[in-house]
């Protein structure tokens, strides 16, 4: 069997792995823009910070992995059409791969809207990847005298301005919606995020957008003027499509895919940001846009691939991340009945709905989210648990003994 993935991120790694799991003796090629082994994208901002190296980014797995995976690794090539009929990939540098399955993981790329006057900005990134990083770094230099503006208070913007928080003279953070994290979190939460963040010195200018770009120089469409050295542009991204488009897989703001990660053509999964796949909460397809779900997502595709006939069900709206030191973990729909509980120094809501947790949000002490995440991503019953008990402090002895076994195994998927 010849398998064929394009990508390089964690949908990738999950395919290669769950291949692996069926098949050990396939031809496996990945097919990546990038140069790079395997990463974890979402440490970028901590290389920024000084909190990693890149040797420690670049080893998210062993340096032997490809050749113990038995994986033929081709990088910084890009894929530019596929033939479905022919079942073969037409590489950047000539060479035609042929393939018995494929798998697109493609992942997503920064969305930047027309806005007047960005061409006249020199120093400009956007920052999803290492490569932006390290463009980052170099306009801002050794010193401590750029002043940067950011556009979007987004988990993107936020963890930018946490990285080069002690590498910058000042930070501005512009966006159109009335508050940070807007598609993350609800108005209350938000704002003690955005409190926190605040007394790092940096400054928000929320409910407004840039009108026009003039050098260094930023009029917001308030009327308020702001200088600055160095732009981020983290406006959010859009699902890589364009070559699915050439295979004729169906599309709707991404890849769709079924529970078994298949694109509407014979033989090509697809896995990760790039796809969108049926939400059972909502009843709508939307992109599942994290690490963890695009690991379990690409080990779904290279199962199915192989042979094995298993399911996608338990991905789940998730973030877990922090800024300046605030924790932050929130998993699943921010729908039916609210459960609050605020100390001082932690903020917990929960979200419960037709004897299910759907959701929570956890700022602070984020200490056992895990059970809070097994208890959304399993659709656990709350009646066949002591849900009191949880709901004042998870611990695994609300669960029978067969359960905790079971949640005691721990994540695989954790970055």
């Amino acid at each position: 069997m010849r398998y064929v993935i394009i990508g390089g991120s964690a949908a990738a790694v999950g395919c290669i792995e769950g291949i692996r799991a069926v098949d050990t003796e396939g031809e496996i090629t990945l097919v990546s823009r990038e140069p790079y082994p395997f990463y974890g994208r979402p440490l970028i901002s901590y290389w920024l910070e000084g909190k990693t190296t890149e040797s420690k980014l670049l080893a998210y797995r062993s340096a032997d992995y490809e050749e113990k995976m038995g994986v033929r690794a081709l990088r910084g090539v890009r894929a530019e059409r596929i033939d479905a009929d022919a079942h073969t990939v037409s590489l950047s540098g000539g060479e035609v791969l042929p393939y018995d399955k494929l798998c697109i993981a493609t992942g997503s790329s920064p969305f930047v809207p027309p806005m007047a006057g960005l061409e006249t900005v020199q120093s400009k990134t956007c920052f999803t990847t290492l490569d932006d990083a390290k463009a980052l770094a170099a306009m801002l230099g050794d010193g401590r005298d750029k002043r940067v503006l950011i556009i979007g208070a987004g988990l993107i913007g936020l963890k930018c301005a946490e990285g080069i928080l002690h590498r910058a003279a000042s930070i501005d953070v512009v966006d159109l919606a009335p508050r940070i994290l807007s598609t993350v979190l609800p108005e209350e939460p938000a704002a003690i995020v955005q409190a926190h963040i605040e007394k790092t010195g940096v400054r928000f200018h929320l409910g407004q957008s840039v009108a026009h770009f003039d050098g260094g120089h930023a009029l917001l469409s308030g009327g308020s003027e702001l200088e600055f050295d160095v732009l981020v542009l983290s406006l959010g991204v859009r699902a890589n499509t364009a070559l699915a488009e050439t295979a004729g897989c169906a599309l709707d703001r991404g890849i769709i895919v079924d529970d078994g990660c298949q694109t509407s053509v014979a033989d090509i999964f697809a896995a990760g940001d790039c796809t969108v796949s049926l939400d059972p909460d909502t009843g709508k397809r939307r992109t599942l846009a994290i690490w963890p779900n695009a690991m379990m997502q690409g080990d779904t595709a290279g199962r199915r691939m192989a042979g094995e006939n298993i399911s996608f069900d338990k991905g789940i709206p998730m973030n877990a991340t922090g800024f300046m030191g605030l924790h932050l973990i929130s998993a699943g729909i921010y729908a039916g009945e609210p459960l609050l509980t605020r100390t001082a120094d932690s903020y917990k809501l929960l979200y419960t709905r037709d004897d299910r947790l759907v959701g929570f949000i956890l700022l602070g002490d984020v200490e056992r989210a895990g059970i809070y995440t097994s208890l959304v991503r399993e659709r656990t019953p709350l009646s066949s648990i002591d849900f009191e008990l949880i709901r004042e402090t998870p611990q695994l002895m609300a669960f029978s003994a067969t359960e905790r076994a079971v949640k005691l195994g721990g994540g695989k998927y954790d970055i």
